[in-house]
């Protein structure tokens, strides 16, 4: 494993080039464009106000930066560096900027959600959607690009639209029997659009792309419900992250419930891997994962407690049960899964990075002069390198290819969850 020089830069806004080639990131009001290979830069361009988020076109030609603060979104073309584009909101203010699938369309979301406002950056023409609703999660795009779902909110009733994203017309409106809708997100095939309920409500319902209701499922009453809600990359099911500690996982079928997971304070199971970490003084802090059998016997055979902000726990999906727990000293910022395998990278806002594979676990001091505290993380498609973010600096990791990598935690992947 290997690491790059740290490079400045703010707000945690560092991304990758869906195309895996470029690496862009900010340092104030200046975005800064790397080729991935060498981390030269490629462009340097100058924003009007400090930025406070950044993305990138689908196709990765174009990269938008918005600064909330000033009502403003800037939009830069890597092909033609002369070129830019300014889109300014005005007295309506702005909240919320994202591309449309296409790459070519702008949805800019208004001060107390009043409208969502398409421009488009071919013709630019513009277009208005009404009543878009405050809440977590409004606004989800099929994976083909070709449907928007929007939750909305009009006369104290929640109604959710689906929108052709070709040419922004109304496809579909209809209804949810919520009391406060708080998120909506599709299958990834596209297929079916779960919707859930405020925290106070336990109802998760699943639609149709016709906007028929295909099921509602409640797990218990009088109590806080769903916390996170999020598909496998499959859509065969869905996982419900609830306040009573444990996730549910519903099947594509019948839309039942068909195992739960959950969190106890203590682990009793023999056959359940508990990585711990511990404070070693020796050379740059390594660990050494596995632990020795003995110790891994003793692990395993007496009882673990521990604090649940500070634990990962992985499922494997295929046998329906816990298959790895692993538990920091510091409560965990983030963690993401390896693209290509399955391997888990976790941060703890601390100089270390973890990474997990099903042939064992390590973690890796950051090198460098001074405190490096990793409070955030982003892979490179390829699986390859890792970005590692600070408050004010970033550096890439760059992993050695290996047959079994050093995965998923409440997200799901392929075989665990």
């Amino acid at each position: 494993m290997n690491f790059s020089e740290s490079f400045k830069l703010s707000g945690l806004l560092c991304r990758f080039s869906p195309d895996g080639k470029y690496l862009a990131s900010c340092a104030q009001y200046r975005l800064v464009v790397r080729d991935v290979k060498t981390l030269q830069i490629l462009q340097l361009y100058t924003c009007l106000d400090q930025i406070q988020h950044i993305e990138w076109s689908a196709d990765s030609l174009f990269i938008l930066c918005a600064m909330y603060r000033r009502g403003l979104v800037q939009v830069w073309s890597l092909e033609q560096p002369e070129w830019h584009c300014k889109i300014d909101e005005g007295s309506a203010g702005l909240v919320a900027s994202c591309w449309s699938p296409d790459g070519r369309h702008i949805l800019n979301t208004t001060e107390f959600h009043l409208r969502i406002t398409v421009w488009s950056l071919c013709t630019k023409s513009v277009s208005y959607i009404k009543y878009p609703k405050a809440c977590q999660q409004g606004v989800t795009f099929t994976r083909d690009g070709r449907y928007l779902a929007l939750a909305e909110r009009r006369d104290c009733r929640d109604y959710v639209s689906i929108f052709v994203c070709s040419d922004w017309q109304l496809l579909r409106h209809f209804d949810t029997d919520t009391q406060d809708l708080t998120g909506i997100e599709w299958a990834p095939n596209g297929c079916v659009l779960a919707a859930w309920d405020t925290c106070l409500e336990y109802k998760i319902l699943l639609y149709s792309l016709d906007g028929r209701l295909l099921s509602a499922y409640c797990a218990y009453e009088w109590s806080l419900g769903i916390k996170s809600v999020s598909w496998s990359p499959s859509s065969q099911f869905l996982a419900i992250g609830s306040y009573d500690g444990k996730v549910r996982l519903l099947n594509h079928v019948t839309w039942k419930m068909i195992t739960e997971f959950g969190h106890p304070a203590a682990i009793n199971n023999p056959k359940t891997v508990v990585y711990k970490e511990a404070e070693k003084i020796p050379q740059l802090g390594h660990l050494s994962f596995p632990p020795p059998r003995a110790m891994a016997g003793a692990l395993s055979a007496s009882e673990s407690k521990y604090n649940v902000p500070n634990a990962v726990w992985i499922w494997d999906i295929q046998k329906l049960k816990l298959f790895v727990v692993l538990e920091h000293m510091s409560a965990v910022r983030s963690f993401q899964w390896d693209p290509q395998q399955p391997r888990l990278a976790i941060c703890t806002g601390g100089s270390k990075v973890y990474l997990w594979s099903p042939a064992g676990c390590v973690s890796v001091q950051v090198p460098g002069e001074g405190d490096f505290p990793v409070l955030g993380l982003c892979w490179h498609l390829s699986g390859d390198s890792l970005a590692l973010l600070s408050k004010e600096h970033f550096c890439l990791c760059f992993l050695e290819p290996t047959k079994e990598g050093l995965g998923t935690a409440c997200g799901l992947q392929d075989g665990h969850a």
